[in-house]
This record gives structure tokens, sequence and C-alpha cells, in this order.
């Protein structure tokens, strides 16, 4: 199985992709295993601050020596430059908010896993053309499930997440994958900003398994 292939089985083994940025090296640290100790395998982190880089590799120190299995995704790349330094950092794939093309054709010359964010049509064939096997549907808020259930067919040999709005409840999540997503994407209606202030990194565990749960039961 190839790098690629792996990080895809992995996000749509668990059906979510969980993702924050916290500007506390600890912080995302600490979030980091409350998360693995709920059975998440790959998270996103974002690329939201100065802090990101340093925060990443700390994070990724902490997965080579206590949190096997982890593979640490980063988010919000915008350029090939930002992806070379977090794939240098120990990326495993990168997610971008847009169509990117320099990040597109940086990473599949390094056989590294891209995902982007797409809003349209037109943006997810020129996205295929370019080699994405996975596609990040943004803001899924907006978008909605139909979006997806009238495009899907035109799409038989992709993968797709829609992040953004995405929340916890039942309705909302049996929503998206009945309209067809291997996965959600779950930020601040899963790591909330109250979790990350109070570091209440047990309610995190505790919510994060009470989600696998509905998205077991909506697969």
């Amino acid at each position: 199985m190839s790098k690629k292939e792996e990080v895809l089985k992995v996000i749509t083994d668990q059906g979510i992709l969980p993702l924050y940025f916290n500007k506390d090296a600890q912080t995302s640290v600490d979030l980091l295993r409350a998360l693995y100790k709920a059975g998440i395998r790959t998270v996103e982190y974002t690329n939201r601050g100065e802090a990101a880089l340093t925060n990443f590799a700390e994070m990724k120190k902490v997965i080579d020596a206590e949190l096997r299995g982890m593979l640490l995704g980063v988010g919000t790349i915008k350029d090939a430059a930002a992806a070379e330094a977090f794939v240098n950092a120990g990326a495993d794939y990168v997610i971008s908010p847009g169509l990117v093309e320099d990040v597109a054709e940086w990473a599949e010359s390094k056989g590294i896993l891209w995902v982007p964010g797409c809003m349209t049509p037109s943006e997810i064939i020129k996205a295929e053309k370019l080699g994405a096997k996975f596609v990040k549907l943004f803001p899924g808020n907006i978008l909605g499930p139909s979006f997806l259930s009238g495009i899907k067919a035109l799409f038989p040999n992709l993968l797709f997440m829609p992040t953004g709005g995405v929340d916890t409840t039942k309705e909302n999540i049996s929503g998206w994958f009945k309209a067809g997503v291997c996965a959600v994407g779950m930020g601040s209606n899963l790591v909330t900003k109250d979790i990350m202030d109070n570091k209440q990194y047990d309610l995190l565990t505790e919510n994060t398994l009470k989600v696998l749960e509905v998205i077991k039961s909506c697969k």
C-alpha cells in the first residue's frame, strides 16, 4: 500500500478528520493525545498562525515517541513552499482551502497526498485532472449535502469530505453520509474554543467517542 492509499484508508475508516490549530505547543500536543485516546488515528493541524510549523514539529516528536499509528496532516496550505516546509517537518499529507496548482504539482512529484478545497464542479474537474483522489468540499455548510447528491455521479472515482460548519449531530452527519461522503472534516464544533481554553481534554475524548459512534451508525 502506498502512503497515499494508507492515508485515505485511515481517513475513510475513521469517517472523520478532526482539525484544529492552537498557538500553544503544549495545548496542541494535549489535544492530539485526547483525540488519540478516543481512537482517532489521523488529524489535520491547520497552518493558521506563526507558531504552526514549530508546534507541528513538536506534535510529530510526540507521535514518534508515544502515539503509534497516528498520521498527521497539515491544512490551510496555500503555496508549495508551505507544503514543502511542513512535509519536511513530517506531514503525512497536505490539505488546501482551495485549488492550488503549485501545491498539487509539488505534492504529486513527491508522491504525497494533497487534498484541494473545491466549491464548484469546474474546480472539482480541474482537481481531478491534476491528479486529486480526494476532494474537500469547502465550505461545507454553504454547499450542503444536496450539492454533493447533485454532482456525485459525475465523479465516480473521487472521494469527498465536507469541511466547515459540519456539526456533531446525527442529523447533520447522516445527511452527509447519505449524500455519499467518505468522511466529514470537523473543526470548532468538535475541538471547541471552550475545550481549548479550559483544557478539557477528557471532555474532548468523550465527545469524540460519541461522534465516532454516530458516524459508525451512519455509514
